[in-house]
C-alpha cells in the first residue's frame, strides 16, 4: 500500500445483527476482521444487537438493547442513534456493514445517506438466489422498500468469491466489488491418526447444509468400509429439531456407526478436523464456507460439492468438487475411503499450504486496508487495487461516482467558503450537512497550515 489513510480515521465501525452464535461463519469472520485490524493500529468498533446466549464480548464489541417491534428485524432505536451522532459528530470515518435482512444492516444506508459517510457492504451469501426463497412473506417488501434502498448508498461491496461477486451484479448494484475471501487461522500442522478412520461433516445441521443427502450416501458406503465412521457435528439453532430428524432418518435406512455431536468450538474443533480423514460438506449453496477453508487449513482434504465457490481444490489437488447428489457424492466418498491414510494425508497437506499462501488472515485484512484506503482516497481509478471490480463510468452508480469524486469535489467546495459562500446556502445547494461542511472547511485550513509549515521549514534549511 502507498499510503495509510485509514490510519488516520477517527473510527471504523462494523455492524452486524448479532454476535451471539459463536460458530456462525460470518460472525466469526467479523470478529476475526477487527481483531486483525485493531492489530495493525487501526481504531475499530463492532456495532451489534445484544441477544440471549451472547458469551463475554472483547472491549471492541458495543452492544445495544432490542427496541419494540419484530425481533426478527432486531430493531435497536439506540444503535440507530448512536450510529447517527457518531457520524454527525465526525467520529466515524467509514462505516462496514456484515450480512443484511436485519436493522443493524439497514441503519448504515441510512446514516451514509445522511451524512456522506463511506460505507462498505458484506453481504456473507444473503444475496444468492437461495437467501430469496427462504425466510418469511414479508422479505420481498422488506427487500424493496428498506434494504434494497439502503444499500443503494453503499459506497462499495465485499464479495467472498466470484459466485457472490455476480449475485450482487444480478441485483443491479453497480458500485466497486471487492474480492476479499474470509480469513482462515492456519494452525501448526499436526495430524491426529485414530484407530477408526472418520469422515467428517462439520457445519449447521441445516436443510441448505444437505446432511440429509450425506445420510443417504453412508447407507450405501457404510457395509462396505467397516473400518470407517461418519461423524455429524454441528448445532441446529436455527432450524430447532432438525438434528432429531436426520436421527430418525438414519435410523430409517438403518445406518451404523454414524454419530451427531453437537457444536464444537476452540480446540475440540480444531482436532475434530486433524483427526478426520476426509471433510464432507454436499451444501446447497454457499457464498463462501468458511468450514471448507478450516478443514483445508487443518491439513484434511476435501469433498464439497459445486454449490460452493471451491473448484480450485481439484487444481490443488486437495479434495473432490462434484455435481450436487446422492450419486455424486457416494462416487467421491469411495474413492475417498480406498485411499490409505498417506495418500489422504498428501492431498491435506497440499490443501494446507494453498491456504496458507492465499487464505491467512493476515493477507485477508491487508487487503480490506487498501480497500478502506482507496474508498477513503476518493476511488481514483489509477489507484484501484486489482482486485476490485468497477464497471465503466458509464455504468457507474451515482453512489460510487460521488465517492470518487468527492476529494476532487472537496477542494473546490473548501476554497468557496473560504470565499465567503455561506455554510447554509452550500448546504442547500449541495445536500451536504452544514457540519460536514463546516469539518472540511477546518480540515482545509489544517492542511494549508501544515504546508505553509513545510514551506517556512525548506526555505529555512
Amino acid at each position: 500500500m502507498k499510503s495509510m489513510r485509514v490510519k488516520a480515521l477517527r473510527r471504523v465501525v462494523h455492524t452486524i445483527p448479532s454476535v451471539a452464535d459463536a460458530s456462525n461463519g460470518y460472525t466469526v469472520a467479523a470478529l476475526r476482521l477487527c481483531e486483525n485490524l485493531i492489530g495493525l493500529g487501526v481504531d475499530v468498533q463492532l456495532a451489534s444487537i445484544d441477544k440471549k446466549g451472547h458469551r463475554k464480548m472483547p472491549d471492541y464489541v458495543r452492544l445495544f438493547p432490542m427496541s419494540p417491534g419484530p425481533r426478527r428485524l432486531g430493531v435497536s432505536a439506540q444503535m440507530h442513534q448512536w450510529l447517527r451522532k457518531s457520524a454527525a459528530a465526525g467520529e466515524t470515518g467509514l462505516i462496514h456493514t456484515h450480512s443484511l435482512w436485519q436493522m443493524p444492516c439497514v441503519y448504515p444506508g441510512w446514516v451514509s445517506q445522511w451524512s456522506w459517510t463511506p460505507s462498505v457492504v458484506s453481504p456473507h451469501g444473503t444475496l444468492a438466489a437461495a437467501a430469496f426463497e427462504s425466510g418469511s412473506r414479508v422479505k420481498k417488501p422488506f427487500w424493496r422498500f428498506v434494504q434494497k434502498p439502503a444499500l443503494d448508498s453503499a459506497t462499495a461491496f465485499c464479495a467472498t468469491a466470484q459466485t457472490e461477486l455476480e449475485d450482487i451484479r444480478k441485483h443491479g448494484f453497480r458500485q466497486p466489488i471487492a474480492l476479499l475471501p474470509i480469513g482462515v487461522e492456519v494452525p501448526q500442522f499436526e495430524r491426529m491418526q485414530p484407530k477408526r478412520r472418520t469422515a467428517l461433516y462439520l457445519s449447521r445441521v441445516h436443510p441448505i447444509k444437505q446432511p440429509d443427502v450425506l445420510i443417504r450416501a453412508w447407507a450405501r458406503l457404510w457395509r462396505d468400509f467397516p473400518e470407517w465412521d461418519l461423524r455429524i457435528v454441528g448445532p441446529d439453532y436455527d432450524n430447532p429439531g432438525y438434528i432429531d430428524e436426520m436421527k430418525r432418518l438414519a435410523g430409517e435406512l438403518g445406518v451404523e456407526r454414524v454419530s451427531f455431536d453437537g457444536e464444537l468450538t476452540g480446540d475440540d474443533k480444531l482436532n475434530a478436523y486433524r483427526s478426520a480423514d476426509v471433510y464432507v460438506l454436499p451444501t446447497k449453496t454457499e457464498n463462501f464456507g468458511i468450514t471448507i477453508a478450516e478443514a483445508l487449513a487443518a491439513g484434511t482434504p476435501v469433498i464439497v460439492t459445486t454449490g460452493a465457490p471451491w473448484g480450485k481444490i481439484v487444481s490443488h489437488g486437495a479434495g473432490w468438487w462434484i455435481e450436487q447428489g446422492v450419486d455424486p457424492l457416494v462416487a467421491a466418498m469411495r474413492d475417498a475411503m480406498k485411499r490409505t491414510r498417506p495418500q489422504l494425508a498428501e492431498m491435506g497437506e497440499r490443501g494446507r499450504r494453498w491456504m496458507l499462501d492465499e487464505y491467512q488472515w493476515s493477507s485477508v485484512t491487508t487487503r480490506t486496508l487498501a480497500l478502506y484506503d482507496w474508498i477513503i482516497s476518493g476511488m481514483p481509478r489509477g489507484d484501484r487495487p486489482s482486485w476490485v471490480n468497477v464497471l465503466s463510468s458509464e455504468e457507474e452508480s451515482p453512489a460510487a461516482a460521488r465517492a470518487r469524486q468527492s476529494s476532487q469535489n472537496r477542494s473546490a467546495i473548501v476554497l468557496r467558503i473560504l470565499r465567503g459562500e455561506s455554510l447554509d446556502a452550500l448546504s442547500r445547494e449541495l445536500g451536504v450537512p452544514t457540519a460536514k461542511l463546516a469539518e472540511w472547511r477546518d480540515e482545509g485550513l489544517a492542511a494549508m497550515e501544515a504546508r505553509l509549515k513545510a514551506g517556512d521549514t525548506e526555505q529555512g534549511t
